[in-house]
């Protein structure tokens, strides 16, 4: 019995905890990556709660960026970029049901160095823009790292950095809108929240029939705001269990571990974002776990965390949590 048992998915998902039958989405499979998150698209495949994907993701580049002399301004089609497998219908999903994604593995694939970072010209946390600045923006870069879970993350010849892998893109279509998948919003997308990893399950609200969901964009580590707007890019074969939730109405994403709860807000301003993602988790906190709304607000002042996402995207994403040790 692990603690998944006691979790929202597995108290009250459709399948409680308990695996379905196994699919694999290979790139084949897939054939077509997308570059929007919206309703318009063929599923790929189609699921029953508790059924549990093996899905073979694409780095952030589409693979495009195969050596440092690869320089992304010169071998990206932008705007695709940031790939994403997808979608997947659920059976039984439908607008204001909850879909509940357990992710059980990451692990990198592909030769070595399968890890990518860059500096990208008017891309970054700490950079300008040509629409707004009149200074040169930064030297483009590309760096590349071996990737592995025995070996961690080879920065360097004097660094190597512990693997701590995450999915830096998931969520469920809008209702009608096809958004770009470099966008965050309340349907989840490239949110780069490094608390999206194995062990965590992350509550999407469906606003269509079967969900659709999408995911990509798999990190092998992150620090905090994703500072030069590019992770540790990999590809990746990443297994998640799927699983729907009726009955549970939620504005946005929240996540779930076996140590605590976390409410993401994803907008601009920055503090617009931590507003939201602290508002959410009070009101869970006040739904679900019996606090008084001004009680919740006093614990989550003395006791709550805020991670910052990403703080280059066109929005930015913050997590706001709780130990579940304070919950009762």
């Amino acid at each position: 019995m692990t603690w998944l048992a006691s979790s929202v998915m597995g108290r009250r998902g459709v399948a409680q905890g308990r695996e379905g039958s196994h699919h694999l989405l290979t790139e084949a499979a897939q054939g077509r990556y997308h570059y929007v998150y919206g309703p318009y698209a063929d599923p790929v495949m189609r699921i029953t709660p508790g059924d549990v994907v093996a899905v073979e993701t694409l780095d952030a580049f589409g693979g495009a960026v195969k050596t440092e002399d690869d320089l992304p301004s010169k071998v990206l089609n932008m705007p695709f970029v940031n790939p994403q497998n997808g979608p997947i219908a659920v059976e039984g999903a439908q607008k204001g049901d909850v879909l509940a994604v357990y992710i059980k593995d990451l692990l990198p694939r592909g030769p070595q160095p399968v890890g990518t970072t860059a500096l990208i010209p008017d891309f970054g946390g700490l950079t300008s823009t040509g629409l707004t600045h009149l200074n040169a923006p930064l030297a483009e870069q590309v760096k590349k790292m071996e990737v592995t879970p025995e070996g961690g993350v080879k920065f360097s010849d004097r660094i190597t950095l512990p693997y701590e892998p995450f999915v830096g893109t998931m969520g469920v279509s809008p209702e009608i809108e096809a958004i770009s998948s470099l966008v965050p919003d309340f349907y989840g997308g490239n949110m780069d929240l490094p608390d999206v990893a194995p062990g965590a399950v992350i509550y999407f609200p469906v606003q269509r029939d079967d969900a659709y969901f999408y995911i990509g964009d798999c990190h092998g580590r992150q620090g905090d705001g994703e500072l030069c707007g590019v992770a540790v890019e990999i590809p990746a074969t990443v297994t998640v269990q799927i699983d729907l939730i009726k009955g549970w109405s939620i504005p946005g994403v929240r996540l779930e571990t076996e140590e605590f709860i976390m409410a993401v807000g994803s907008a601009r301003p920055m503090e617009d974002a931590a507003r939201m993602a602290y508002r959410d988790l009070i009101r869970w906190m006040v739904d679900d776990y019996g606090f008084e709304e001004s009680e919740a607000y006093f614990l989550a002042t003395q006791a709550g965390k805020m991670r910052v996402g990403n703080m280059v995207d066109p929005k930015y994403s913050l997590g706001a949590s709780m130990l579940k040790t304070y919950l009762g």
